[in-house]
């Protein structure tokens, strides 16, 4: 379950709804002028390559297969935008950190994901997955940086929480909580998941319901 204490069953149920519309694939966006129109809310969603963002989607919306999972790192290579029920934007990003991929490409992604995140009025928010099992990376610490620069809201959301042992997870999420209170764009709490066993995914819904309602 989340860290966010208070989420009851109304918000509960508000996510269920929100998320049980249809989520309809938009664009995907290699360059800033391919864009959508700025509209609706929209929730980006970034990670390291294989941190579990197709797996976090796809348990969040229901569906097998919205987003693609893959074992080969980098399989998601453009932004991708799906339309959830004319209520909110769900944003795929690039994975970060050791994918498989050249260097040129990699900084194109770079320099097309601090674009987007610099100059978007719509986004509310960044889901920041990060694998439990490890905890923050060199590499995720360079993208809050990004993000704490751009002054763009978002929340570490642990991934694969069915992987590590009780005792473990809270020693590591107490550490990765206090780094992140001292960081201005991040939200206070941690969201711990798992897609496999469905872990936090409604409390997670529920939230991010909030924003679409808001």
């Amino acid at each position: 379950m989340t860290e966010t204490a208070g989420t009851d069953e109304q918000d509960i149920e508000a996510g269920r709804l929100l998320f049980a519309r249809e989520c309809r694939f938009m664009r995907g966006v290699a360059s800033l002028d391919q864009l959508p129109p700025a509209g609706m809310p929209e929730i980006a969603f970034a990670g390291r390559s294989n941190v579990g963002k197709s797996s976090l989607l796809n348990a969040l919306t229901g569906r097998r297969a919205l987003a693609r999972t893959s074992r080969t790192p980098g399989r998601t290579q453009q932004l991708n935008f799906f339309d959830l029920g004319g209520r909110l934007v769900l944003v795929d990003l690039p994975g970060y950190g050791w994918a498989r991929v050249s260097r040129s490409l990699v900084d194109a992604w770079t320099r097309l994901l601090r674009d987007y995140l610099r100059g978007r009025p719509t986004l509310h928010r960044v889901c920041l997955l990060v694998d439990s099992r490890h905890g923050f990376k060199p590499s995720d610490r360079e993208f809050m940086d990004m993000l704490d620069t751009a002054a763009v809201a978002y929340q570490v959301v642990l991934t694969k929480i069915d992987k590590v042992k009780p005792h473990t997870l809270e020693s590591r999420a107490g550490e990765m909580g206090r780094e992140i209170a001292r960081r201005g764009a991040a939200h206070p709490s941690l969201a711990r998941t798992s897609a496999q066993e469905s872990f936090g995914i409604a409390e997670l819904r529920a939230e991010l319901a909030g924003i679409a309602g808001s």
